[in-house]
C-alpha cells in the first residue's frame, strides 16, 4: 500500500507575500547587534536561574524580554491591531506544550527587534482564556502567529526558533538584507548565524540585484548579506569569484561553502537554497521537521540511530550524501527522541532498536527499508536503487499467525497465499484498533462466521490493516467488508458496513462460486435463522 507524503507527517502550508524593499547598513548597528547578543545567544536548554560574574540571569533576560511583548485581552485587541501599522501576534493557550516552547523564542525575538528600532509591535493573546478576541483575529489553534498590517491578519510562514522569527518579521517588514560595510560587521555577523546567503555585487542597482532582493524577500528562513566589498565578503566566503556578481550560501561544516552558477532570477536563487540549506546530512528536530518533509527533494533517505551509534556511521553517511547531493536528502533521527522516531517508524512497523536505514520517494508516496547491513556499498547501491527507481517498496507486515481459528487472521505477508491465491471465496474483514465501529462489525462478522460453519469453499478472514500492508489492499475507511469470490481475486466486492448480517448471510449465499467459477449450490447452507 504506497502511502502519501501527508502521512509521513503533517506539513504546513506555505503563503508567501512581499513588503517594501529596502536594505540597511549594518555598520550603523553594530552597536545594537552587541546589546541583543547576550540575548540572542543564550541556550534555550541553558538553566535559566543561572548567574555569571555579576550579568543578568537568563532568567532576568527572558523577564525583560517578555515584558515587551503586548498582552492582549478583549478589550484592547481591536485598538492595538488597528493603532499600529505592524503588529506579530502569538496566539497560545497555557496547556499547550509547543506553545509554552515557543514563548520565550518569541520573546526573545522581540527584544531584538526593539533594540534595532523595528516598528512591529509584538503581541501575545490568550485565545483560550480571550475567546471573543481569538475569534477577532481568527485564531482557531494553538500556537498560532499572524501578522496584521494595516489591521489586515497574513500568515506566519517563518521558522519557530528565536533567530528565525526575528529574520522572518524583519524581511516582511522591509528588510530583507542586510548590508555589510566592514569587516567587523562581517565578524559579528558571522558569530550570530549559522547559514547565510551573500551577495556580491559592484552596486546595489539593476536587474540582477533586484532578482536577489526579490528572493530575498521571498526566502522565509535564512538571513541574506550583501556587500560590494571583496575583503568583507571573503570574510563570509574565503573561496569567493572576485567576478561580479555573485551568490553564494554559507553553511555549517563538513560542506560549507556552495556557490550559486545558474542565471540571476529569483526563481532560480529560491530553487537553489532549498536545495542547498540543508546539510549532507540534516538532523531532524521538531523545529525543522516541516521544512525537511516539505522539501522538493522527494527523495529522502532516513537513518535511525542513538546518537553514539550515528558518530560510528556518520563520515560514511557524509561520503555517500556528496555523492548524491541535490538529488537525495539524507535526514538522521534520533532514535532516543520518541516523537520523532516513532511516527515515521510506525509506517514502517519497526522498532528502531539498532541502526536502520529507510527511505520515502514523496513523489509517488512509496517507503523502503535497506535490510541489509550499514556498510558503503550497501548503503550505495540502496540510494542508487532508490534513484534510479529500482527497490522494491516495502509494505509493512505482521509475523506470520499459526492459529487455526475460525477468522483466518492475514497478515502483509500471507495475503496473496490466504486470499488472492486462496481456490476458496474470502469474506475479508479489513480493521484498525483504533476505529469507532470495528467492534461492532467484527461482532458480526464472528456471528456470519459461526453460521456459515463447515461450509465448502468459503472462508472468513480478517486483516489488521494498521500493521499490515499489500499493494492490492487500498483502504481509506474502516471497517471495510470485501468479498473476494472464488476464481475471480482481481476484482473484489465491497460491502456496505451498515448491512444487517441477514444482508451479508444473502449476499454470500447468492454470490459464492465454486472453484470452477460457477456460482455453488445452496443445498448444503444451514437454514436456522441469524
Amino acid at each position: 500500500m504506497a502511502i502519501g507524503s501527508r502521512k509521513v507527517a503533517s506539513l504546513l502550508v506555505l503563503s508567501f507575500f512581499l513588503y517594501s524593499i529596502s536594505s540597511v547598513s549594518l555598520a550603523d548597528v553594530d552597536k545594537d547587534l552587541e546589546d541583543i547578543e547576550e540575548l540572542l545567544s543564550i541556550d534555550e536548554e541553558e538553566d535559566m536561574g543561572s548567574v555569571s560574574h555579576g550579568k543578568p540571569s537568563a532568567a532576568e533576560l527572558l523577564s525583560r524580554a517578555q515584558r515587551i511583548v503586548v498582552e492582549l485581552n478583549n478589550e484592547n485587541v481591536k485598538r492595538v491591531i488597528d493603532g499600529n501599522e505592524l503588529v506579530l501576534v502569538l496566539g497560545y493557550a497555557p496547556w499547550c506544550q509547543r506553545s509554552s516552547e515557543l514563548m520565550p523564542r518569541f520573546a526573545k525575538a522581540a527584544t531584538a527587534l526593539n533594540a534595532m528600532g523595528s516598528s512591529v509591535v509584538m503581541a501575545k493573546l490568550d485565545a483560550e482564556r480571550y475567546t471573543k478576541a481569538a475569534k477577532l483575529l481568527e485564531i482557531k489553534g494553538f500556537p498560532t502567529i499572524l501578522l496584521f498590517v494595516n489591521g489586515s491578519g497574513k500568515p506566519y510562514t517563518g521558522g519557530f526558533s528565536r533567530d528565525e522569527i526575528f529574520i522572518w518579521v524583519r524581511k516582511k517588514t522591509g528588510f530583507p538584507v542586510i548590508r555589510l560595510s566592514s569587516v567587523t560587521a562581517a565578524e559579528e555577523f558571522l558569530k550570530r548565524h549559522q547559514i547565510l546567503v551573500i551577495g556580491f555585487f559592484d552596486s546595489y542597482e539593476g536587474i540582477e540585484y533586484n532578482e536577489f532582493v526579490k528572493a530575498a524577500a521571498s526566502e522565509n528562513e535564512i538571513q541574506f548579506v550583501e556587500t560590494n566589498d571583496v575583503i568583507v565578503a571573503k570574510v563570509l566566503y574565503p573561496n569567493i569569484r572576485s567576478s561580479k556578481p555573485f551568490i553564494g550560501i554559507v553553511k555549517g561544516e563538513p560542506e560549507r561553502f556552495e556557490s550559486f552558477e545558474e542565471e540571476i532570477e529569483e526563481g532560480n536563487i529560491l530553487n537553489f537554497i532549498e536545495v542547498k540549506k540543508f546539510a549532507l546530512l540534516t538532523s531532524l528536530t521538531e523545529l525543522n521537521s516541516a521544512r525537511v518533509y516539505s522539501s522538493r527533494i522527494k527523495l529522502q533517505v532516513y537513518f535511525f540511530a542513538e546518537p553514539d551509534d550515528c558518530k560510528s556511521f556518520l563520515f560514511l553517511f557524509h561520503d555517500v550524501a556528496r555523492k548524491y547531493n541535490s538529488k537525495i536528502m539524507f535526514i538522521y533521527v534520533d532514535s532516543t527522541k520518541e516523537s520523532l522516531a516513532k511516527p515515521l517508524l510506525t509506517l514502517f512497523g519497526l522498532e528502531a532498536k539498532r541502526p536502520l536505514v529507510t527511505a520515502f520517494d514523496n513523489r509517488i508516496g512509496s517507503k523502503y527499508l535497506m535490510e541489509s547491513d550499514i556498510s558503503p556499498g550497501n548503503l550505495e547501491e540502496f540510494c542508487s536503487g532508490l534513484l534510479h527507481g529500482a527497490l522494491s517498496p516495502f509494505f509493512k507486515s505482521e509475523p506470520i499467525s499459526n492459529y487455526n481459528e475460525m477468522i483466518e487472521k492475514i497478515v502483509g505477508r500471507t495475503f496473496d497465499s490466504s486470499i488472492l491465491e486462496s481456490a476458496e471465496n474470502v469474506f475479508l474483514e479489513v480493521y484498525t484498533p483504533w476505529c469507532i465501529d470495528c467492534e461492532a462489525t467484527s461482532r458480526k462478522i464472528e456471528k456470519l462466521a459461526k453460521h456459515f460453519k463447515g461450509q465448502e469453499n468459503l472462508k472468513f478472514a480478517r486483516i489488521d490493516a494498521s500493521l499490515n500492508e499489500h499493494p492490492k489492499l487500498q483502504i481509506d475507511n474502516y471497517p471495510a467488508l470485501l468479498f473476494y469470490p472464488a476464481g475471480s481475486k482481481s476484482n473484489p466486492i465491497k460491502l456496505s458496513k451498515k448491512s444487517s448480517t441477514k444482508e451479508l448471510a444473502a449476499f454470500i449465499k447468492e454470490n459464492m462460486k465454486s472453484t470452477d467459477g460457477n456460482i455453488s449450490s445452496q443445498s448444503n447452507l444451514k437454514k436456522d435463522e441469524l
